[in-house]
This record gives C-alpha cells, sequence and structure tokens, in this order.
C-alpha cells in the first residue's frame, strides 16, 4: 500500500493490475507464475454473471497460454470439428479441422491488402465469383484446413476458471484480489505508480508498475488521458444460447443470405460444450430495437430452414444483442502504466476475437514486466509492447475495415466481384471465415517482423527457416534438460529458449550426445547468455537443416535462427530481444567479449 508521501510496505512494490475479467485475471496469473507480486484490483463483488450467450472462442496460441498457466478449462472443452460455409440452401464447403493450413495463408504479393504484411503477415487477392443473382452458387474449391480447431466457450466459464487457478496458488503475497476497488486518482514517479481506489477496500496503493485490463471505459485509460479513437457499431448481431438438434454435431456453420429471411444477409451458429449452440444473426445497418418477438421468429425460422420443414425441438436458454466497436488507443505505454484488453482496443467485426487479442497482449507483456520487475529492463523492452502490439492490432482492424466493404456491400458478392480482379488466390467465404478459423490477416497469430527487439542487422550465420523471424515457433517435440520429451509450447513463458535441431538424438540417451558434437560449445554459449536461458535439443524443425540453433523469446515468438554454434552472433540476438544493454549501464566492450 502507499500514503501520499510515498511511504512503502515492501523493498520492491508490486504490479498492480486493474480489472479482474478475463484479461486482467490471465495477467494477474502469468506474472504470479512468474514469481511477479500482484496487486488485483476488481470492481466487482467477485465472480461474474452467468450468460450463455457471451461467449469466447479460443485459437491454439491462446489456449496454449491458459494451459501453460494451469488454467484447464480449454482441455475439458470439445474443440469444433469442422466448419461449413452455405450460400441460400446450398452447402457449398465442408472443411474438416485437420493439421494443414487453411485458404492458401502463405505470403503473396499485391492482393486485396495491398501488399501489406499485417497481424497474420498474409498477403491475398479475390477470387471473382461464378454465380449470378438466382443461383445457389457453385462449390468452391476445396480448400485446406486449419492449423488446429477453436474451442468454444462461455465466458464466465474461463473466468470462474481462472479465478480458481489464482486461489490455487494460495499465497496472498504473491496474489491479492482486491474486490469492490475502483481507481479514483493515478500519479507515477521515476520508481512507480501510486492509485487511491474508492469502494470498500478505498485507500492508496503503490506499484512498480500499473496495467490496465479495465475494460473499454477504462478508468486508467482515462486518467492517463490516452485518446481511444475508432468506429462505433460496425456491426450489430443478434444472439441466442440454445439446446437443440442441428444436422451438423460439433460443427460450426456460416450461412449466407439464407432463403427463409430478406433482412438477415448472414448466420453463424458455433457449438458450445454441453450439446448447446451459440445462434448469431448479422443484423442490418441501424438502431433498430431486436425484440423478442423478432428474434424468436430468427430462431424458428433458422432452425425450420437447416433442419427440415418442421419446427425441431429446441430450449432457448439466453439471448442479447451483442455490437462491434472497432477502437485503438493511441498510447499503450505512458511511464510505468500500460493498458491491454479492452482498454486498449476494441474488434470484433468479421469473426475477429477481441478477448484472445486481450490474451495475446498478456502473453507480451508478462515477460518483459517479470524482466523489469527482477532484474531491471531498459526503456526499449518496456517499450516494444506498444510498438508489437498496437502494430499487430492495428494491422489487424485495417484489413477488416479493408474488407468490410466489399463483404457487406449493397448487392453483396456480385458488387464484390466488380472491383477485384480475377485470378486472386482467397475468396469472398474466406474472407468471412478468416477471424472465425484463426487465420489470414483477420485471425492468424501476430508476427512481429519489425520489432525493436530484433538485431539491428541480419547476425552472422542467420539463416531461414519454416518460421519467420518474429513469427510463432511451431510446436515440436523437444528434448529437455532433464531427459523428458515434451512440446516446445509448454517451455515457453519464464525465460529464452534455445532449441538445437539435432536429427538422430532421439535414439542415444542424453548423457552421450550431451557431451558430444556441438553440444558443450553451445551449453557454454548458453551459460553466457546476459538472460536466463533454457537449452533444448529437437530432433527436427519444419525448413531446417542439421545443426540449426533458434533463439525463442518467452512467449513464443522467434528471435533467431542461426547456422551452428556461434557464440557471438547468439548472444548479440540474445541481448537484442531484451531491448538491449545499453539503457542497463552494460559496457558495450562486455557483449564483445563474448
Amino acid at each position: 500500500m502507499y500514503d501520499p508521501q510515498g511511504h512503502r510496505n515492501r523493498t520492491v512494490d508490486p504490479v498492480i493490475v486493474a480489472g479482474a475479467g478475463p484479461v486482467g485475471l490471465t495477467l494477474a496469473l502469468a506474472l504470479a507464475r512468474l514469481e511477479v507480486p500482484v496487486i488485483l484490483l476488481d470492481e466487482s463483488t467477485g465472480g461474474e454473471e452467468s450468460r450463455l450467450a457471451r461467449t469466447v472462442v479460443l485459437r491454439p496460441d491462446a489456449a496454449a497460454l491458459l494451459e501453460r498457466l494451469g488454467c484447464r478449462v480449454t482441455a475439458r472443452t470439445r474443440p469444433w470439428t469442422g466448419w461449413r460455409t452455405m450460400r441460400r440452401r446450398q452447402l457449398v464447403r465442408q472443411v474438416p479441422l485437420t493439421p494443414g493450413s487453411l485458404f492458401g495463408g502463405e505470403r503473396g504479393a499485391g492482393g486485396l491488402f495491398g501488399g501489406q504484411r499485417g497481424a497474420g503477415g498474409w498477403d491475398g487477392g479475390l477470387t471473382e465469383a461464378m454465380d449470378s443473382p438466382g443461383d445457389d452458387g457453385p462449390e468452391d474449391e476445396a480448400a485446406p484446413a486449419p492449423t488446429a480447431s477453436p474451442v468454444h466457450l462461455p465466458q464466465h466459464e474461463l473466468t470462474r476458471a481462472l479465478r480458481g487457478s489464482l486461489a490455487a496458488i494460495g499465497d496472498e503475497d504473491l496474489v491479492r484480489i482486491v474486490s469492490g476497488s475502483r481507481i479514483d486518482s493515478l500519479e507515477q514517479d521515476d520508481h512507480g505508480v501510486g492509485v487511491r481506489t474508492r469502494g470498500a477496500q478505498a485507500t492508496w496503493w503503490r506499484g512498480s508498475y500499473l496495467v490496465g485490463c479495465d475494460g473499454p471505459r477504462s478508468t486508467v485509460r482515462k486518467l492517463l488521458g490516452v485518446r481511444f479513437p475508432g468506429r462505433t457499431a460496425v456491426e450489430r448481431h443478434a444472439v441466442a444460447a440454445l439446446r437443440a438438434e442441428l444436422p451438423w454435431p460439433g460443427e460450426a456453420v456460416l450461412h449466407r443470405s439464407p432463403p427463409w429471411r430478406s433482412i438477415d444477409a448472414e448466420v453463424t451458429a458455433r457449438p458450445l460444450p454441453h450439446s448447446l449452440w451459440r445462434v448469431d444473426w448479422l443484423l442490418p445497418p441501424g438502431r433498430d430495437l431486436v425484440t423478442p418477438d423478432a428474434l424468436l421468429v430468427r430462431v424458428r425460422d433458422t432452425l425450420t430452414g437447416w433442419c427440415g420443414d418442421s419446427e425441431p425441438p429446441y430450449e432457448l436458454l439466453d439471448t442479447g444483442v451483442h455490437t462491434v466497436h472497432h477502437r485503438l488507443a493511441l498510447r499503450w505505454r505512458v511511464g510505468r502504466a500500460f493498458l491491454a484488453g479492452d482498454a486498449a482496443h476494441l474488434l470484433g467485426a468479421l469473426g475477429t476475437q477481441g478477448l484472445e487479442e486481450g490474451l495475446r497482449d498478456v502473453d507480451n507483456l508478462a515477460w518483459k514486466l517479470s524482466l523489469a520487475w527482477h532484474h531491471g529492463a531498459s526503456e526499449a523492452l518496456l517499450d516494444s509492447y506498444q510498438a508489437e502490439r498496437r502494430g499487430a492490432v492495428g494491422a489487424r482492424l485495417r484489413a477488416a475495415d479493408q474488407a468490410l466493404p466489399l463483404v457487406r456491400a449493397a448487392g453483396g458478392w456480385h458488387a464484390v466481384r466488380r472491383t477485384v480482379r480475377p485470378g486472386g488466390a482467397r475468396g469472398h467465404d474466406a474472407l468471412l471465415t478468416d477471424g472465425h478459423l484463426g487465420q489470414g490477416p483477420l485471425g492468424a497469430p501476430p508476427v512481429y517482423d519489425r520489432s525493436p527487439l530484433a538485431p539491428a542487422a541480419p547476425p552472422d550465420g542467420s539463416i531461414t527457416v519454416g518460421t519467420a523471424p518474429g513469427a510463432p515457433v511451431a510446436d515440436v517435440p523437444v528434448t529437455a534438460p532433464d531427459g523428458s520429451v515434451v512440446r516446445l509450447r509448454e517451455r515457453l513463458g519464464r525465460e529464452l529458449l534455445v532449441v538445437l535441431v539435432a536429427p538422430g538424438t532421439g535414439v542415444w540417451d542424453r548423457r552421450h550426445w550431451m557431451r558430444a558434437g556441438l553440444m558443450p560449445r553451445l551449453a557454454a554459449a548458453v551459460a553466457a547468455l546476459p538472460l536466463r536461458t533454457e537449452l533444448l535439443v529437437a530432433e527436427a524443425y519444419p525448413g531446417a537443416p542439421a545443426h540449426t540453433v533458434l533463439l525463442v523469446r518467452p512467449d513464443g515468438h522467434l528471435a533467431a535462427a542461426l547456422s551452428g554454434v556461434r557464440p557471438s552472433a547468439l548472444y548479440a540476438c540474445a541481448d537484442a530481444a531484451r531491448g538491449g544493454n545499453a539503457a542497463r549501464g552494460v559496457p558495450a566492450e562486455a557483449s564483445a567479449r563474448q
């Protein structure tokens, strides 16, 4: 705690997290796992209202983050087993969710997004449609499936699981949740941040850093004077959670221009646990009230259209109207205060997921704050959070804004086909499904290819592998220091990783190959790095020849790929990944001696 005179009750103050939604809870859990003490200020009195119509979709990277933090909610949720896209009555695609890449996710030149490598790192175009206004449309070209299927669950289940994981830590000196506390004022200096709360726990709190995860009406953002420009009501959806037997158990469905209603351009159904479904109807532009009777008509028409001539039995459990806004805070860092989640960005059109981006904020920020709290950090490292995450979310918003006029144009796809040259690699359905399935510029994990944490120039011996610098690494099996074989994602979060690609090591006992070949030199080079680093070995890595050395950041993004053991180049890349040594008072010649 903190008083206005600046007295502290800790030698090193905790990190203050404002807001106990899923993003704030995940950040508190991530910091606690990194042994950083946290004060979590919760405006509510604990818990979250159970709303089955308020759900979250988590792609593999977000689900893996929760799993390694000990939140097992996704392990109890069955992923989608398929994805269907329909035009009017005709089924045009059935995509089984098996390993691969969906809709040609490779980079190309030009196309719809003008050659810009955005959050998903993809450039593409549109394929000319051949259907006419009266047709049901032809079957699209067969499409590969996404790398892994998303999981879909009610948001309150995720929140409860995160609270349970925090409670299981059982150490109030490490995590303290303060309910009924709303920030009233804020001040900061060179050594920390002071906030005053009102409510049942009205007092001053002192922290080393402050992170505002307090939602779209963020008090922290307002107290910092950060503007939040953007667009209001980009899309509106009527939403229903119901129990029913649909013809596609376990599959998500997108139906464009359904024939039973002239005003609905799009209906989406996504399976939930316990044989439930969330159904969304894209509403026409405007602010017309969606009455309960009108929503019931939509439910009955949709179920009848999908299941046959008669209305199937169903149980309506929850309803609502979901309004999508697109906003991006101008600054995500002000001194020792940061913004994350809905306090920093709002998005959600065309299937993009705002909560998932908030979890990616956490993954990016937690290890940087941990390094700053335990060891001190350069301004470059702390600034990199805004540069990387705001850049990625901004690219995603630009991609959605560019696609919206085409996808939602009057006349639908027939208006789109007149504006795009034929022969592109992607179609109209792909634009609509990218965000839902976590592919392309609307949904794929971000690539920090222009990160300030990248080396100023390609290091000596750098090579090209199947993962571009700044992109998330592939989740390959690796041998850990104790000899166990685990997935690479399981080792993320705490420290840098160095992965040696060494085919054949799996058939030898670890005590033999640890003393053979490149390993002694590589182990010595890793021991000399400026950050705590774990050395792992992989039998293979996509596109990597034998003896490739990969340097992986704690958030799973590739920092460098080197050919063989190159101690000076490895040190330079690790030093760049921590934001450089100049601001830490480390003489430049110390790096050169390594």
